[in-house]
């Protein structure tokens, strides 16, 4: 009896292999989800936490962050019309659709949990004591927000901030998944995102996307 392997045999075994090399060279190639560029890093995003204005007290009082925009002429239209959030550094509301009424406005989407946002916070900051420059609002997002108050009074970062319970700016504005992200909202009721979403690195950075969108 012979132990050679018959050509029926050959065939078939080497059909399976190159299937298999195909299949592998297939998988090899298939396109994977890229990463965007402003994706936080650490754990997922946590859902926004209730706290009481009595609870948060001590902390606005200790992060002394500016006054929320007051509500302004009526906005003209555009995403944000109708969205009105909390104030972070005290008692009251913001009407969001109407804080760009007199002039461009940069908003800030962030959270305590989020790094990128944390670094670049006191860049924001340097651009908002420039002569000149448009008034920034941070918005906190998906976040608790004593961490917020604490993680602003730790960086001496004083900006006016909103407080987002919910997911009423993110709707609004159709944010993508991660943080952070900037827009410039205009008094014509339009609002433009920073694009491409890399954090801030300095003033000058946070000048020219602004310039750039005006």
């Amino acid at each position: 009896m012979s132990d050679r392997v018959g050509p029926g045999r050959a065939e078939i075994v080497s059909t399976a292999v190159v299937v298999l090399l195909v299949a592998l060279a297939v998988f090899a190639l298939w396109p994977r989800p890229s990463a965007g560029p402003a994706v936080a890093d650490g754990p997922a995003a946590p859902s926004a936490v209730a706290v009481s204005d009595a609870e948060l007290a001590p902390l606005r009082a200790a992060a002394a962050l500016p006054a929320c925009p007051a509500p302004g002429a009526p906005g003209v239209g555009g995403p944000l019309a109708g969205v009105t959030v909390a104030c972070l550094g005290a008692e009251g509301a913001v009407d969001l659709g109407s804080v760009a009424a007199d002039g461009p406005v940069l908003l800030n989407l962030w959270a305590s949990w989020c790094a990128p946002c944390r670094e670049e916070l006191p860049a924001l900051a340097a651009y908002a004591a420039r002569p000149g420059a448009v008034p920034v609002l941070l918005v906190d997002v998906d976040d608790d927000p004593r961490a917020a108050l604490r993680t602003l009074g730790e960086l001496g970062v004083a900006l006016p901030s909103a407080l987002d319970a919910g997911t009423a700016v993110r709707t609004a504005l159709a944010v993508p998944p991660g943080l952070p992200y900037s827009f410039l909202a205009r008094p014509d009721g339009s609002v433009a995102r920073v694009d491409p979403p890399v954090p801030f690195t300095g003033a000058d950075d946070v000048a020219d996307a602004v310039a750039e969108l005006s």
